[in-house]
């Protein structure tokens, strides 16, 4: 499976709802896991981002529903990267030698 990092940030609606922050965390927990999607790690950062999701999915369009369902609660925006890991980037650079 693939690892992907989500960057989260609190709307305006996020932010008035701020005490129910962890119970809307465990949501996504479960429609994560419903969808085929395990998280690896979900914390509550400081700085420029409000929260910080790792995990990995099969796809890009499974992550892609699993934002869609999270972004439709209105409650948070989120930017995604893919990350790989020592193996994958070595198998990339792998590539470039045929190049």
């Amino acid at each position: 499976m693939a690892t992907f990092i989500t960057t989260i940030r609190y709307t305006q609606q996020g932010l008035k709802g701020i005490a129910e922050t962890t119970r809307r965390a465990a949501a996504l927990k479960l429609t994560a896991k419903k969808m085929g999607v395990k998280v690896t790690g979900l914390y509550w950062i400081l700085g420029d981002h409000d929260g910080l999701l790792i995990y990995e999915a099969p796809d890009d369009e499974t992550v892609t529903a699993m934002l869609l369902s999270l972004g439709s609660h209105g409650n948070v925006q989120t930017s995604t990267v893919r990350a790989f890991n020592s193996a994958e980037m070595d198998s990339i650079l792998k590539r470039l030698e045929l190049a």
